[in-house]
């Protein structure tokens, strides 16, 4: 199953490489894009999601590192709530 990283902004500038066991983040996600942080979110628990899914009905077991980007992902996403207006960058998928 292809993996990939990709590369994101979150609103106070600070970069984070991320990890999807599957391609179909790329789906979700375009490199140049700045979407709203509620967006952002939405779009990554799907492709998590669907990423950690594909490994279940692959390997019989979901994807620990998928779920667990995407708890990271909804833990730093908090740090953000209460600003007007957060954006989320998406920089690069990484080779």
């Amino acid at each position: 199953m292809p993996e990939t990283r990709f590369q994101i902004q979150w609103p106070d500038g600070t970069q984070e490489t991320c990890y999807s066991p599957s391609l179909v983040v790329k789906d979700y996600l375009e490199p140049g894009n700045t979407y709203d942080l509620d967006d952002f979110m939405t779009r990554s628990r799907t492709a998590l999601t669907m990423g950690s899914d594909r490994v279940k009905a692959k390997y019989g077991m979901p994807c620990g590192l998928a779920l667990g980007q995407l708890q990271s992902l909804e833990t730093r996403a908090q740090d953000y709530q209460d600003l007007t207006d957060p954006k989320v960058r998406m920089l690069q998928f990484m080779p």
